[in-house]
């Protein structure tokens, strides 16, 4: 396997194969092919068994505390390999593929909705990222004069709002769509832009800006 990694690459192996691979390196010596079958098929995806709580990936026999804890450390590296594609010398609008797939690692199979913003500067270059909430597996309670008092804080001129469905279905509710025009109700007079609010799914993402709720 680690020949034909060198020969051909991550992108030339199945989920199952990559996810051997990992496991190999956290269970070296054994055979973990149907180890990575069997977590491919309890979680969905090979991001999915990443993002697994611990006490769920505990459950496998096979995978002790120390191994749960080198495939969180993997997630870990993941995220922030991600998260540094976000150039914040660049304006953040220019880089948005990277941006989702920033907000897709962190967010996309966390079991509990999480309410993240992102602050910009006047040339929309990123000063901040923030989890400013958690909630449940489905609702995250978000306050605007929260929001605009961190704006503020940070002296950000504009806003990226992004929270995740644990459903997997991205698509904005009603409730959504009200809080951001609250927030961007408060924002405006003050100066500060809500650019788009950003719903992170298993299956893909929503932008409110591009379906015209804000």
């Amino acid at each position: 396997m680690r020949e034909r990694f060198n020969k051909v690459g991550g992108e030339a192996f199945s989920d199952v194969e990559l996810l051997e691979a990992v496991l190999h390196l956290a269970i070296p010596r054994r055979d973990t092919k149907d180890l990575a079958k069997l977590l491919l098929k309890r979680f969905g995806s090979f991001s999915g068994v990443l993002s697994a709580p611990p006490e769920r990936l505990e459950e496998f026999h096979r995978l002790g505390g120390i191994t749960v804890t080198n495939l969180k450390v993997i997630q870990a590296a993941a995220q922030r390999f991600a998260r540094d594609r976000v150039d914040r010398d660049m304006p953040i609008l220019g880089s948005w593929s990277s941006l989702i797939d920033y907000c897709r690692s962190a967010m996309a199979f966390e079991d509990v909705e999480q309410f993240r913003i992102l602050f910009l500067d006047k040339k929309n270059r990123l000063i901040a990222d923030e989890v400013q909430q958690r909630g449940t597996v489905d609702h995250t309670p978000v306050y605007p004069r929260e929001v605009i008092k961190r704006s503020l804080e940070l002296s950000a001129t504009a806003l990226i709002l992004v929270h995740n469905h644990p459903s997997g279905d991205p698509s904005p509710s009603t409730a959504d769509v009200q809080m951001t025009r609250q927030i961007a109700d408060v924002a405006k007079p003050l100066g500060i832009t809500v650019h788009d609010h950003i719903i992170i799914g298993k299956s893909g993402h929503a932008s409110m800006k591009g379906l015209r709720l804000i």
